[in-house]
């Protein structure tokens, strides 16, 4: 069994809805996109899952740190072309809803 989660329960909550959005086009999607959100899922669950055992966690860091392992692998040409630039894509469209959601920080520090 895994440790509980030491990340703040706001990053927990936002990094289990986008592992659901990711089993939903793995449930659902054609056979692209099931192709994209499983690699995807692939890297989002390695990632999310360290990320969850810092106390210090944000969804700013979940997104430097999904970056930085999708473009290790696009590097290492575990990918290339229009299959690494879909996995870009559905990775930023993950990203730009949940900054969309997001609160202002300013407030979020106030």
């Amino acid at each position: 069994m895994l440790p509980p989660a030491s990340a703040p329960q706001q990053v927990v909550n936002q990094i289990a809805a986008i592992e659901a959005a990711l089993d939903d086009v793995v449930n659902h999607g054609s056979d692209d996109e099931l192709f994209t959100a499983s690699y995807l899922q692939g890297h989002f669950a390695v990632v999310s899952r360290q990320l969850e055992m810092q106390s210090s966690a944000t969804m700013q860091q979940l997104d430097s740190d999904m970056a930085a392992s999708l473009q290790a692998a696009f590097d290492n040409k575990e990918l290339e072309g229009e299959d690494a630039a879909q996995v870009k894509g559905l990775w930023s469209d993950y990203s730009t809803k949940r900054a969309a959601k997001r609160p202002n920080v300013a407030q979020q520090s106030a």
